[in-house]
């Protein structure tokens, strides 16, 4: 007799290690995420104040060796090269993903990534539908298809909302296809030049790099100055400068090796993933983010077709996107949402996705680049089109946070102080012998306290 299929589950429970990392990972993009959104606010207070001529003027302040095609704004270092630091978390993230993440088994990946490729194209497809009825331009149509992950976490730590790891981790996993696919759009749709003799030398330079890690050469000493040398061609070659970082992070090792706690991958982005989220992201939003909010800009953000796009994109498709794809996807798959969760918690996460701050930036700067004024009203959509989705998600979360904490205690609880969660023991016999330990130990402790309490009532009575 054949046996019916196992269904999977959909946001059921992460492995220990995988939590762990989540966890940890997580952690160090809120503390970013808080940043971001600070510098972000002092972005919009500098451009929107009597500030903005001094902020203007730092902004496009030019330095830098023009010889190398260097000779940039301040802005644009923040832009090709501060954002090169987080591509290169971004590409070590993917390729941890791949080989010992939650992306490693196609079973497994392929309801997160169908949901994450739908909250791409949804989006793309309405910006391009909303620019096409008001003969707008198609430029931006990649502009609300990425996910902020730091400044979503920024959010969830100022409402306070504890959400279980797997929805955590859901919405890392989101962030993280959303990054592969941001480096592909900007690597084929802007890049306008191409200096092939540059680009060569910069493949050149990542094979030797990749050489050196293969030959387990240690030393940053050897890798920083390489590492230079190969932005700073690929800048010159036309492809956008960030692509060096992503391919870089993509060569490290993320497999542990004999006597390894954490892999040399691993290692590094635990190194520079503050440098990352600390300074450089909220650095690239001090610049980025500082656009004009006056009454007309603001009306222009919804009368525009390519600025109302944009927030129609990252409001409804984002949701729209990821919240239809994880239900198809599931229904597709047979799998079974975690029982403890419902379908409303997609919801709320899918309009998380919604927040599209840092790439989505980059995106608008390089779309229209040659329009400074639609520049900064795309900014301006994609801020707003973020804060809609934050509030809106925020609503969500807020009314299901008294079940979240409940799950979050449940995963945390350690009764026995082993410094593993009891959930990730309970099908073990030694947890149980512990636990019974424990208990009996308890139980004895109150029988002793009790009969001190007969004996001194027993005194009392003795001397009266």
């Amino acid at each position: 007799m054949t046996q019916p299929r196992r269904r999977s589950v959909f946001l059921g429970r992460l492995s220990l290690p995988e939590r762990n990392f989540v966890a940890d990972a997580l952690r160090a993009e809120t503390v970013g995420g808080v940043l971001l959104l600070i510098a972000a606010v002092v972005a919009l207070v500098l451009a929107n104040t009597p500030l903005s001529s001094g902020y203007a003027a730092l902004r496009d302040f030019h330095l830098g060796p023009a010889a190398l095609h260097l000779h940039l704004s301040v802005a644009d270092w923040a832009k090709d090269g501060l954002l090169t630091v987080f591509f290169f978390v971004a590409g070590i993230e993917l390729k941890r993903e791949f080989v010992a993440g939650e992306l490693r088994s196609p079973s497994a990946a392929a309801l997160p990534v169908i949901a994450a490729v739908c909250g791409m194209a949804v989006p793309a497809l309405v910006y391009t539908t909303v620019s096409l009825s008001g003969d707008g331009s198609l430029r931006g149509w990649a502009v609300p298809t990425a996910t902020d992950i730091a400044f979503a976490l920024a959010v969830l730590a100022v409402i306070g909302t504890a959400l279980p790891s797997a929805l955590r981790a859901f919405l890392l996993t989101l962030a993280v296809v959303d990054d592969l696919f941001a480096i592909v759009i900007i690597a084929i749709f802007y890049t306008t030049r191409i200096d092939f003799a540059a680009l060569g030398l910069a493949a050149a330079g990542l094979f030797v790099f990749w050489l050196l890690l293969r030959r387990r050469v240690r030393g940053w000493y050897v890798y920083v100055p390489l590492a230079l040398v190969v932005w700073a061609l690929m800048h010159a070659s036309g492809v956008h400068a960030t692509i060096a970082g992503v391919a870089m992070g993509l060569m490290l090792r993320c497999t542990k090796e004999p006597g390894e706690s954490v892999s040399s991958g691993e290692r590094i982005e635990h190194l520079v993933r503050p440098l990352s989220a600390g300074i450089a992201v909220p650095l690239f939003a001090l610049f980025a983010a500082g656009v004009s909010l006056s009454g007309g800009a603001l009306r222009g953000v919804f009368t525009s077709p390519e600025t109302l796009g944009v927030v129609l994109g990252l409001f409804l498709g984002k949701a729209a996107g990821v919240f239809g794809g994880a239900w198809f996807a599931a229904r597709f798959t047979r799998a079974e949402l975690n029982p403890e969760l419902a379908w409303a918690d997609v919801a709320a996460v899918a309009c998380l996705g919604g927040i599209g701050f840092t790439v989505s930036l980059l995106i608008g700067e390089l779309a229209f680049a040659t329009d400074p004024a639609l520049t900064d009203e795309v900014k301006a959509a994609v801020l707003i089109g973020s804060l809609i989705s934050a509030v809106t998600a925020a609503v969500l979360l807020k009314i299901r946070n008294t079940k979240y904490r409940k799950l979050c205690d449940e995963e945390n609880l350690d009764e026995d102080q082993d410094g593993i969660p009891d959930v990730y023991e309970k099908d073990k016999p030694e947890y149980h012998l512990r636990m019974a330990a424990i208990f009996e130990a308890k139980a004895a402790e109150h029988r002793r306290l009790a009969e001190l309490a007969r004996s001194g009532t027993n005194g009392d009575h003795g001397s009266t």
